[in-house]
């Protein structure tokens, strides 16, 4: 397979794995809403051939987003003719969230490395995924895993990564609930709160690796690298021989811990971006 069918594939998985609140396709384009949530699920992104004139359909674009009261976004990947991205700047649109897309082979032991686990424990009422319902890492670290995305793990989460918008929290679970593939969940407690959290999506041998986030007080203490260990090494027992991540460029401590797991650079993609909707 040929890099740019790879980038492709990505690219498909990567929407699979996060629905938007409100998709519309438009000659090849898919006009996404998610009143913001994050820059993936509010964008424009070209899937298909166009038949209709370019800037006819910027200015489609354009008028969508400003009924939505929101900023315009188009993502920008290695795919795209580049002229389309210099007519955005043109026009205007400016670069926002420049993100990496990083690679794992998971079938390889020169390249996976996993932080080691110490024992796992199993309760089968009510589980039909074989996940273990626990893993236990070094220093009384230990990982929940479970097969579904649960109201209370999306309450945890909107704690951990600052999700307050009355509207956000209301659209936002049922985001994750349209999720349309098998789900690995994992999450770390202490003194009865969610400290850290993370999500393994798997689709045709590929694992995304998504919502890895820990509390400011609990870093520092491997939670994120036993949360991701714990994910990738089951995703490997039910056959997934690759991974997949999206890390926001800058976050140098985010891919510290990914490419010491193995992940290394696969591609860049961006969003040309201008409020439009004043």
């Amino acid at each position: 397979m040929t890099k740019e069918h790879k980038i492709k594939l990505i690219e498909e998985l990567s929407l699979n794995a996060w629905p938007s609140h409100k998709i519309e396709l438009y000659d090849g384009w898919l006009i996404r809403f998610s009143y913001n949530y994050t820059y993936r699920t509010n964008s424009v992104e070209q899937v298909g051939p166009s038949s209709i004139p370019i800037d006819e359909k910027i200015n489609y674009c354009e008028s969508v987003y400003r009924n939505f009261r929101t900023p315009v976004s188009f993502k920008i990947n290695p795919l795209i003719d580049p002229a389309f991205d210099t007519l955005l700047a043109k026009r205007g649109y400016t670069i926002r969230h420049t993100t990496e897309v990083m690679m794992l082979d998971l079938d390889s032991r020169d390249s996976f490395r996993p932080y080691p686990s110490i024992a796992e424990e199993y309760e089968f009422y009510g589980r039909n995924s074989g996940l273990p319902s626990w893993i236990d890492f070094p220093h009384d670290v230990t990982v929940s895993l479970r097969d579904t995305i649960t109201d209370e793990w999306i309450q945890g989460l909107f704690r951990l990564n600052g999700t307050v918008n009355p509207v956000l929290r209301r659209i936002v679970p049922s985001m994750y609930k349209a999720i349309p593939k098998q789900t690995i969940v994992a999450s770390i407690d202490v003194d009865g709160r969610m400290a850290a959290s993370g999500l393994g999506i798997l689709d045709r041998g590929y694992l995304g690796l998504y919502a890895i986030y820990v509390e400011p007080g609990s870093r520092r203490k491997k939670y994120a690298h036993s949360i991701c260990s714990a994910i990738l090494t089951e995703g490997q027992k039910q056959g997934c021989q690759k991974s997949y991540l999206q890390v926001v460029k800058g976050n140098t401590a985010a891919k510290t811990l990914y490419e010491s797991l193995g992940y290394r650079d696969f591609y860049t993609y961006w969003f040309r971006w201008k409020n439009e909707s004043r």
